[in-house]
């Protein structure tokens, strides 16, 4: 399976490292759209991602569009509170993009016009605006995995046991 995790114009350092360290622990590569609101050699983006940086693909792209050319095939999910679907009831496929929004505004409404079927959301209380960047994408990341019966990750991990 491929799971590219893409984030548009994302713009707090630590949630940018909080998600590469989430998809370096599952094997999916991040795919960083500009303008970014930090540098990828700020500190702070490398102190979350730990000593986990060797284990993870980072590819930037000047717009979404250029990310899009780039992966032919991939299933496009946008991760939107606006419309669409529960995160948990979509059919997730072995090539798979999911995609998400800057912290403050989430994606355009241009870009989610005409695409409600590829949407989906994390269920939440009314009053709460929204979920933290990063905890939002390790939901979504955690349920491709579990439909695709967690294809290459071990459970034999430290704590863990395969029963």
């Amino acid at each position: 399976m491929e799971l590219h995790v893409v984030l548009v114009e994302p713009e707090i350092p630590q949630n940018t490292g909080n998600i590469a360290r989430s998809c370096a622990a599952v094997g999916a590569s991040l795919h960083l759209i500009g303008p970014l609101g930090f540098s990828t050699d700020s500190k702070y983006v490398k102190r979350a991602g730990l000593d986990y940086w060797h284990l993870l693909e980072v590819q930037k792209y000047p717009a979404l569009e250029s990310y899009f050319t780039a992966s032919p095939g991939f299933q496009r999910v946008f991760a939107t509170k606006k419309q669409g679907s529960v995160y948990t009831s979509l059919v997730y496929r072995d090539k798979c993009s999911l995609i998400f929004g800057k912290e403050t505004a989430g994606l355009p409404e241009s870009l989610l016009r005409n695409r409600s079927m590829d949407c989906a959301r994390i269920p939440m209380v009314e009053a709460a605006r929204s979920l933290n960047l990063s905890n939002a994408a390790a939901l979504f990341i955690y349920e491709v995995l579990r439909q695709n019966d967690y294809s290459g990750l071990s459970f034999d991990g430290p704590g863990l046991k395969s029963d």
